[in-house]
């Protein structure tokens, strides 16, 4: 059995508030508790109160989209890779990430993300070169899905300024060992000076949380010696 305590908004700037329900179902991951809780009719706390639904986003559930980002027991994490097994106690906690506006319940708007990655100009606008040896480098980058875990814990990060965070030096390596136009190679260069890494204080407080397993460090690392160093 165990005691699912959920921070609730109604919409955007509403009170916020907890509200706990019990679950003894067979689910082995957070993500798949939600969707057996919300199957419930009558739908119901703990106190046996009639509640609304609890609002959560998901898409492809095996790690891959990162819509389903929380904070689970004050960890950001996926929902979808949060087994209920590796979880200490029994009492869940779930919160939606800090870093970004409330829509409801545990739903962020995190279009900040996207458009910091436009501001870094990070795509291609003409032929492109792989370096030898960075292929797996390469690979790694590719695999962020910018859910937000790195920047919840960043200690720097906040949608109110023009800080990137680590979603930057990420996705920003695989277009830098890339570019052949030694205009956009500028443009991007400068823009990951503005953006990125004049507002870094290189806590490396993102290098461990990634769901994915990313190398953030190396891979901030070999972006700052591109963007930054011109190596």
């Amino acid at each position: 059995m165990y005691t699912v305590k959920i921070l609730r908004q109604d919409e955007p700037n509403a009170q916020k508030y907890y509200q706990s329900f019990q679950y003894s179902g067979d689910a082995q991951t957070v993500a798949q508790m939600l969707n057996e809780l919300n199957k419930r009719v009558p739908f119901a706390d703990i106190d046996g109160e009639q509640a609304r639904p609890v609002e959560w986003e998901c898409s492809c559930l095996s790690k891959k989209c990162g819509a389903c980002a929380m904070l689970v027991n004050g960890i950001p994490r996926l929902a979808c890779s949060s087994f209920l097994k590796n979880i200490k106690g029994r009492t869940i906690t779930l919160e939606p990430l800090s870093k970004f506006p409330v829509i409801r319940d545990l739903i962020v708007d995190r279009s900040y993300v996207f458009e910091m990655m436009k501001k870094l100009n990070l795509w291609l606008e003409n032929g492109s070169w792989g370096a030898d040896g960075t292929h797996e480098q390469r690979y790694n980058s590719a695999k962020c899905i910018m859910c937000g875990c790195c920047l919840e814990v960043c200690p720097n990060f906040n949608i109110n300024t023009e800080f990137a965070g680590a979603a930057a030096p990420i996705n920003a390596f695989r277009i830098l060992d890339q570019l052949r136009d030694s205009g956009q190679i500028r443009t991007v260069a400068n823009n990951y000076m503005k953006y990125y890494f004049e507002g870094c204080g290189k806590s490396f407080a993102c290098h461990n949380i990634c769901p994915l397993g990313i190398p953030v460090e190396e891979l901030m690392v070999r972006s700052n010696s591109i963007a930054v160093w011109k190596r």
